[in-house]
């Protein structure tokens, strides 16, 4: 495997690690058969990263968001989010660090269709039992940060699908989580749209979070930090998106 030191954003070394992974393995049993969707990964990941993952298809990219946003967890080997194992915790436990850690934001957006912008923007804060009040306040302000001010009030098939996956970034945005993850974010969009909102992911880098975006897009790839790439439930790239070869970035 080919790898380099993970950059801060500009360029210097970084200190705290958001993510560490450790030995970490998921295997599957159909059958008689043991499917290594991840086998042995070591990776670390630090505040204020913009880490593409990319790979061919089956080469363990949803299964190591999935563990990533602590919705599957590990065969064997330690996640570290934010300085705690959450490799061993319960579903309950889990579903908790998932609603203050962590922000998902997803190719189909999965808004609630028939609530305006600014109630599905709070909908975490409302699993979290956060006051009406300060919800709206939060939420508001995530509008804000994501250009949609002016939209709180309109439900999503009242908005264009760049501002529907805006609304979904605000969301993500909204519990101030320490790990953001986007599958293929700009999927479902144009070429002129997903660009406004790769512009719009880098505008939201913080010292505060990690960004963490599947992709088999290079293009999208190659605006990241850095690429880490799999083959086979293995890491075999992980280091600059400039170095990474083609045929992993084009997979």
């Amino acid at each position: 495997m080919t790898s380099t030191s993970p950059l801060d954003l500009d360029g210097s070394s970084t200190s705290e690690p958001c993510v560490q992974l450790e030995s970490l393995s998921r295997h599957y049993e159909l059958g008689s058969e043991v499917v290594r969707a991840l086998d042995a990964v070591d990776l670390t990941i630090r505040y204020g990263e913009h880490v593409a993952i990319v790979g061919p298809s089956g080469s363990g990219k949803s299964t190591l968001l999935q563990i990533l946003g602590c919705i599957d967890a590990p065969t064997a080997g330690c996640y570290r989010l934010d300085g705690e194992d959450v490799s061993g915790l319960s579903e309950n436990h889990l579903a908790g660090v998932r609603n203050r850690r962590i922000g998902f934001v997803f190719q189909s957006f999965h808004l609630l269709a028939k609530a305006t912008a600014c109630r599905n923007v709070e909908l975490p804060l409302v699993y979290a039992g956060m006051r009406a009040s300060e919800r709206r306040e939060r939420a508001l302000a995530a509008l804000e940060q994501v250009g949609l001010a002016d939209r709180s009030r309109h439900r999503p098939d009242q908005l264009s699908g760049g501002q529907r996956q805006r609304v979904a970034i605000a969301r993500a945005l909204v519990s101030r989580p320490a790990l953001l993850l986007a599958d293929e974010p700009t999927g479902n969009l144009d070429s002129t749209t997903g660009a406004e909102v790769l512009d719009l992911f880098d505008s939201l880098r913080s010292p505060e979070r990690a960004l963490v975006m599947v992709t088999h897009d290079s293009a999208l790839a190659r605006r990241a930090q850095r690429v880490v790439a799999l083959r086979n439930g293995k890491l075999e790239y992980d280091g600059d998106p400039d170095r990474c070869p083609e045929g992993l970035l084009h997979a």
